[in-house]
């Protein structure tokens, strides 16, 4: 038992030294510890302490923590790149600030006969690379302690099967559709979804668009043959040319979580009204594209939280006294510790108090300050999307609050009279304005 601990150290001290201090530990409380209490206390005191599931992100090359098994797969057989057999498995854990998945390899990988869920686990491992969600098992052990987790193996964390299933589930948002490269240089087309169900909501990559051709948002489907995505952080599932979508008279209501009662990380829909709102700020990604960011926070009775908006979502016109609705956004740890909200790609805002209307707007493509705008000189409506700048389009679509969500976008070509007309009416514009 004293390896076990020793494993958190083992580049600090040597065994025999470690051993030495845990019995002086024991020595010092009169035997009332047990050798595991007394190894703790002396792995704390050397700077390594027991972290929580929220934790496991941070800089150290080796974590212990406690975590209540919630689902596993059993020891399967694979072959290694140099032809050796190896075997794995998976557990996912949890406490009550999140899940992670552990895997097992080799002789660990046996360990998984005599586990099952509820088990309350030890665990010293290490994240394999930079995958941050995962953690490859260097030791663990059974524990006694208790630990208070609220996510389930198909809740708010991820599945371990891959087996496929059947589900009802509302569609909540789509993205467009983006252009995929094959393995073997061809090419293809995938759409991104969210969905959602009783238990919460999922990320839904469909590898074939047409399945959900005409399927508008907020009908209720049923899904044939979906595979669970195992590698998702949080639900995750796909559906391909094996899969069938059709509609469903099934009634789902997809719950959201109390505003105050986010204290782990994990994915999560929640509501409230508009109650502040940062400037939006563009900054530069990666690759060297140019996004955004904003802050805001909404609240919901006495509760109140922090939301950060990313990318094209940052450029949804956003005003205090908004009732917003947001769906599958991730929770993490701020700076301060206090845990905020990100909606970014694979997530959805919508305002439900809204209005919407079919409309067809001609104008010229305007950038300014919260997005891209369309103005014919008279009125100017946000659009989302990319366009270039300067074009006249006409765009039919659906008018929500001061934004134009497009289905058809067509080019205009501009003549002298229309120019003339609009200058005009930014002339008069601009005398309005001028001071006296």
């Amino acid at each position: 038992m004293v390896l076990f601990h020793y494993a958190l150290i083992d580049d600090l001290i040597t065994q025999e030294e470690f051993e030495r201090r845990v019995e002086e530990k024991i020595e010092e409380c009169g035997d009332l510890l047990d050798e595991p209490t007394a190894a703790m206390l002396v792995v704390d005191a050397l700077g390594r302490q027991h972290v929580k599931i929220r934790d496991l992100s941070g800089k150290s090359s080796l974590f212990c923590f406690f975590a209540k098994v919630l689902d596993k797969t059993e020891p399967k057989e694979f072959d290694r790149k140099d032809g050796e057999k190896g075997w794995v498995a998976t557990l996912l854990v949890g406490d009550e600030t999140g899940t992670t998945r552990i895997v097992l390899w080799d002789e660990k990988a046996g360990a998984a006969l005599e586990i099952q869920a509820g088990d309350v686990m030890e665990i010293i491992g290490r994240h394999p690379g930079k995958n941050a969600r995962e953690i490859y098992a260097l030791a663990l052990r059974k524990a006694t302690c208790e630990i208070t987790c609220s996510a389930t193996s198909s809740g708010n964390g991820t599945v371990l099967s891959s087996e496929r299933i059947d589900m009802d589930a509302t569609l909540i948002g789509v993205d467009d559709p983006r252009t995929f490269s094959r393995r073997d240089g061809t090419t293809g087309v995938m759409t991104e979804c969210v969905i959602g169900d009783a238990e919460g909501t999922a990320r839904l990559v469909v590898w074939v668009p047409d399945l959900l051709r005409n399927v508008p948002i907020g009908t209720t489907i049923h899904i044939t043959g979906a595979k669970p995505d195992r590698r998702s952080s949080g639900r995750g599932y796909s559906v391909d040319d094996t899969s069938m979508v059709s509609l469903s008279d099934v009634s789902i209501t997809v719950p959201f979580t109390a505003l105050g009662s986010i204290s782990s990380t994990g994915f999560f829909s929640v509501k409230g009204e508009v109650k502040a709102v940062q400037e939006l700020r563009s900054f530069t990604t990666r690759d060297g594209k140019i996004s955004w960011v904003r802050n805001i926070r909404i609240g919901e009775e006495s509760n109140v939280l922090n939301v950060v908006l990313w990318g094209e979502k940052a450029l949804v016109p956003v005003h205090p006294g908004d009732f917003v609705e947001i769906y599958h956004a991730e929770a993490k740890p701020d700076r301060l510790g206090d845990f905020e909200m990100g909606v970014g790609r694979g997530s959805v805002i919508r305002f439900p108090h809204e209005e919407s209307r079919a409309i067809t707007f001609t104008g010229t493509v305007i950038p300014g300050n919260g997005g891209i705008f369309i103005d014919n000189g008279t009125e100017r409506y946000l659009i989302e999307g990319e366009f270039p700048a300067g074009c006249e389009m006409s765009i039919t679509g659906t008018l929500c609050g001061s934004r134009i969500i497009p289905e058809i976008v067509e080019p205009v070509e501009k003549n002298i009279e229309q120019v003339t007309n609009r200058l005009a009416v930014l002339v008069a514009r601009l005398g309005s304005r001028a001071p006296p």
